[in-house]
């Protein structure tokens, strides 16, 4: 199932639109964007989060990341490590436009929160350090806005630092996120001289006042020196608009000076289509080209009404449902995130697609086949609120009262259901065993756990089956060690836990087949069952296909659920080392069914045994998850950290000179850098920086297979 799949041409500011709107909302669906901020670590977006919100008059006074006084980052944790943890959403007003806009985590670690907030938003702003350019993780979060086809604008972001290169960002963007930049702004003076923006649309320079942070802009012509360069980089600009909009380029036939209104208009389709990306820069930390940010997310970045039509899928039939943004229109809302508060409960925060919800209105979950009644409803500002009485289409904002939801279930009108396609989140990567310091502490530790669960899908708890621990898994070091803080703060549970170990997988090498006839005595009555199961391997990161090719004789329609679930716990336990199987094609070839002995039992017992078997023919291995390890480091240092990387059975990929510094870019496995930090500040007093992410699964060397096979 798709979830976007159609483009809408509504005209913002159309009849049609007004006609889905009913009374009682702020503002009009063409007079909406909902938005997010997606970068990596240390681009700034928290930063110009809180310049958006002081600009808006959201907040009377500047928050900085580095005093622990952000608005957007309340968590104690988020205030002591300067990073965002959760995604924070809010509402601002600009322009008489509402502004839902939800900042969003640059670690690797939380890149869940990135996933779900992309999958709702209808824009995005990709900021990029004007220092470090194209990092890691801003690839990462390009890729998954890809995904969900969220159209972006581009801020680069720290001009004033030393080494700062706008040409460069906006070639490493073309390069490595193969995008289309279309920079409608040059940067006014560097590094320290930055003065404010030269904007190549209006062709004025626009300086900042100090005084009034920011505040006060101050519009006059470019500066002589700078003039050519403008002139150059604005008739490029019109080049590259004209090639993807016709009525551009019929304006530009006409007279190459085409008019600023035109341009933007030209430009908006483009980016609403996904052809390009407007760029723009300036530094929120000193309060310079913030505005025009704003500016460019109500001129160039859609309202829900210019956004993709939502599929779905009918609970029962199965047929495909599209809704779109109405208020009069039935109620279909995703929840996108769960969250639990200390007064409130378990709150549900959703994007509101179609129809509207009132408090104390009832919702239907499609997954449950259940209704549940909303309490409360709110609109969100980080840690606090404010109640509404009602959300309306195109609007995010949080439910309270229901207690049956996970993150990724539909809400919507029990006359008229649909289901929309759930979200994709990526696979814990790391795990530790986890146990309560005191007997006392056993329930509080499993209740804190479930909770945790619940509101953060890449935190998995699940019992090993064969020491009869408690694992916790997640995605990297950080993520478990920011669990493990927020049990002991928010939770008041105190726990014992292990070393950090690697979540790995197994495949098979080469296609297996096997069978298995179940024939026992259970319970005072013979059950038997036959099942014939192919396995077969998949591409890297395929995930696994589960197939059942066998006529009704053979295998009844009422015993396939039973022959799944077998297979399905065959894929949770594996055959070497009891981790799960992924990247393989499970086939179901053939079945007997006598209907006098057959039980559910039986056939999902024999599936489980067959798949077994199977997997075994089909030489298993056993994958492991490799890193990519992007490493910044002075050129004297350059020997040492390939030798250590080397050393980590790490492959080097590529040395990119970058200024004074070399950049190494390299895949090691997982298991290879742990406590990483400490060796590089080793390796190269202090001097060196780096990041990594999940890459994909490798198969691991025979020598270490046996090693972990029998610890």
């Amino acid at each position: 199932m798709v979830a976007i799949l159609e483009k809408r041409n509504d005209k913002a500011g159309s009849s049609e639109a007004a006609s889905r709107e009913a009374e009682g909302r702020d503002r009009g669906l063409p007079m909406v964007r909902n938005i997010g901020i997606i970068a990596h670590i240390d681009a700034g977006k928290t930063t110009a989060t809180e310049r958006i919100l002081y600009y808006a008059g959201k907040l009377h006074r500047v928050g900085e990341v580095h005093d622990g006084t952000a608005a957007m980052d309340y968590m104690d944790q988020e205030k002591e490590r300067g990073i965002t943890i959760t995604s924070a959403a809010t509402t601002c007003f600009w322009k008489d436009h509402q502004v839902n806009l939800i900042d969003t985590p640059g670690h690797v670690d939380f890149t869940v929160e990135v996933e779900r907030s992309l999958r709702v938003l209808d824009g995005a702003i990709g900021v990029f350090c004007g220092v470090g350019g194209v990092q890691p993780q801003s690839e990462t979060v390009w890729r998954q806005a890809d995904r969900y086809h969220v159209p972006r604008i581009a801020f680069v972001n720290k001009m004033d630092r030393m080494g700062a290169d706008f040409d460069n960002v906006i070639r490493e963007m073309r390069d490595r996120l193969h995008a289309n930049p279309l920079a409608i702004q040059l940067p006014w003076g560097r590094e320290e001289s930055l003065e404010g923006i030269i904007d190549l649309l209006e062709m004025e320079a626009v300086g900042y006042d100090r005084e009034t942070l920011g505040a006060k802009m101050q519009p006059q012509p470019i500066p002589p020196d700078l003039a050519p360069a403008a002139e150059q980089a604005r008739a490029m600009l019109v080049e590259q608009i004209a090639e993807k909009d016709e009525a551009v380029l019929a304006a530009y036939l006409e007279s190459p000076d085409v008019p600023a209104d035109v341009l933007r208009e030209g430009l908006r389709r483009i980016t609403l289509s996904g052809q390009g990306t407007p760029v723009l820069c300036g530094s929120a930390l000193r309060n310079k080209g913030v505005q025009h940010l704003m500016n460019a997310v109500i001129d160039y970045l859609p309202s829900p009404v210019e956004a993709p039509v939502i599929h779905g899928l009918h609970p029962k039939s199965g047929a495909t449902e599209t809704r779109e943004a109405d208020d009069h229109g039935p109620l279909a809302a995703l929840v996108f995130k769960a969250a639990n508060d200390t007064y409130m409960g378990r709150l549900a925060l959703v994007r509101v697609y179609s129809g509207r919800v009132r408090k104390g209105q009832n919702v239907f979950n499609p997954r449950l086949r259940k209704r549940e009644r909303v309490s409360r409803l709110l609109r969100l500002h980080a840690e606090t609120h404010v109640d509404v009485d009602t959300l309306y289409s195109g609007e995010i904002g949080a439910m309270v009262g229901m207690k049956n939801f996970t993150t990724g279930d539909t809400l919507c009108a029990e006359t008229a259901p649909i289901e929309l396609e759930r979200i994709r989140f990526p696979e814990p990567v790391i795990f530790i065993a986890i146990e309560p310091r005191s007997t006392a502490d056993r329930d509080k530790l499993a209740a804190a756990l479930a909770s945790l669960e619940a509101e953060d899908p890449t935190c998995v708890v699940r019992k090993d089956p064969e020491t009869g621990q408690q694992v916790l898994s997640g995605m990297g070091e950080l993520h478990l060690e920011v669990l493990k803080e927020r049990m002991k703060r928010e939770y008041k549970v105190e726990a014992n836990t292990g070393k950090p170990m690697v979540a790995y997988r197994e495949t098979v090498r080469s296609a297996g087949a096997a069978d298995h006839r179940f024939d026992r005595d259970l319970g005072g009555r013979r059950q038997t069952a036959f099942v014939r199961i192919e396995a077969a391997p998949l591409e890297r990161g395929a995930g696994t296909s589960v197939e059942i090719d066998v006529p009704a004789s053979g295998l009844p329609a009422d015993f396939r659920p039973a022959v799944e679930a077998g297979i399905q716990d065959a894929l949770v336990t594996g055959v070497l080392a009891r981790y799960a199987l992924c990247d393989i094609a499970v086939r179901v070839t053939a079945a007997e069914y006598d209907p006098e002995t057959a039980t559910e039992t039986a056939y999902r017992s024999a599936a489980a045994m067959a798949l077994r078997d199977a997997v075994l023919a089909g030489h298993p291995t056993l994958l492991e998850p490799i890193m990519a390890l992007e490493i910044v480091t002075p050129p004297e240092f350059m020997g040492d950290v390939l030798g250590d990387i080397n050393s980590r059975r790490g492959k080097v990929e590529e040395m990119v000179t970058r200024g004074e510094m070399q950049i190494v870019r390299a895949g090691v496995p997982l298991a290879e850098v742990f406590g990483y930090a400490t060796a590089i500040r080793s390796l190269t007093k202090g001097r060196a920086t780096y990041t990594m992410e999940p890459k994909t699964f490798a198969v691991v060397p025979d020598a270490i297979q046996q090693e972990l096979m029998h610890r």
